[in-house]
This record gives C-alpha cells, structure tokens and sequence, in this order.
C-alpha cells in the first residue's frame, strides 16, 4: 500500500503573488522564486519535521474565522524572524511561546493571512513519531 511520506508543498491563492513573494524574501530570507521554493530535507534543523494536522471547523487558533488553513513556517531565529516582520509592517505579531515542541509566535502576513512560526526543540518530544 503506498503511503504518504511528507509535505509535498503548500499552495495557496494570492492577491499580488509577485508582490507577496517579495514581502517574504525580504523580512524572512524566503528566496524569491516564481515556481515556489524548495526547502530540501538536508537543511532541516535539528528536530525539525513535517506535521499534517487536520483541526475542528470552529478552532480559533488559525485567526480570522474565515482563514481555513493556516502556514507555520520553520525557523532558525524565532525572535529576529518576530523582529523582522514587524519592521516590516506585519500586523498581529505575538510570541514567542513556548512548549515542549519548541518555540512558537504568530503574524498576519501583508494579505491578512495568520501564519505560525516554529522554531524547532532540539529533540523532539515522545508523542512525535
């Protein structure tokens, strides 16, 4: 039986892609590709990996009721990525918290969209598998 092995990608609707695309090089070091950008499996931090988590219709935690998804982006630096896209006009920016998983803080990227920002635990906890 095949499986599933890991995320393939996330693709979403954008008013301005290119626009968008630049927001993220700039204040999150996202190279600017026009296809996407690749994150190779080799660069992963210590402790870091994918996770595929469905969540109630009416959970609060993506923001806005309307937001159906939400992007949590891996990082190095939790507190310079927050600094960052403050200074770059981010609204709603709030964190760091932490939790056995790692680190954690939030954004509503320059299109209204709350995105989650994880900064990996060095060894993940037992219930990650």
């Amino acid at each position: 039986m095949g499986k599933i092995v890991g995320l393939g990608g996330i693709f979403f609707r954008s008013q301005d892609p290119d626009a968008l695309r630049a927001w993220y090089e700039k204040h999150l070091g996202v190279p600017n590709q026009p296809y996407g950008t690749s994150f190779l499996p080799e660069n992963l931090p210590r402790g870091g990996y994918h996770l595929w988590s469905p969540f109630p219709q009416d959970t609060d935690y993506f923001g806005s009721s309307e937001q159906s998804f939400m992007i949590n982006l891996m990082v190095d630096d939790l507190d310079a990525c927050l600094e960052q896209v403050k200074a770059g006009g981010a609204t709603g920016v709030r964190g760091p918290e932490d939790s056995d998983y790692g680190r954690f803080g939030w954004f509503l990227d320059p299109e209204g969209r709350q995105v989650e920002l994880w900064q990996p635990a060095a060894t993940p906890p037992a219930d990650v598998q």
